[in-house]
């Protein structure tokens, strides 16, 4: 989710935190109370800033989350996640949607747009 709905859906990241919580992620990092903020991606040149809504570890392997929400401004969600991706793929970390019911048909919409259809998304 973009920065400016965080305030809006706190309460779909706190149960997709404990949700990767029950399926034995450690080390959880969110824009959350009470967990350590993860690692922000500024872009060269201007003031545009990439923060994965999760990041966790299981059996070693990093694991980038980003939560999927119909959004005003799809443009920059659809950018956040081709970095994700590809930040993930040069990294050999893995990235994963998060998505919740009355939200699957935006999310998938979004995938095709940007040619993302092999994502498997977590559906809470």
């Amino acid at each position: 989710m973009i920065y400016t709905d965080k305030e809006k859906y706190s309460d779909i990241l706190s149960d997709s935190i404990t949700y990767l919580e029950n399926r034995g992620y450690e080390n959880i990092k969110a824009d959350s109370e009470g967990y350590e903020a993860p690692k922000s991606y500024v872009k060269k040149g201007s003031n545009i800033s990439v923060t994965p809504d999760i990041v966790a570890t299981k059996l070693g392997q990093k694991h980038f989350f980003d939560i999927s929400l119909k959004s005003e401004k799809p443009n920059l969600l659809k950018s956040k996640w081709l970095f994700l991706n590809t930040l993930s793929s040069l990294k050999s970390h893995r990235f994963r949607l998060i998505t919740t019911k009355g939200h699957y048909k935006f999310t998938r919409e979004m995938l095709e747009d940007i040619n993302l259809t092999n994502k498997k998304l977590i559906k809470i």
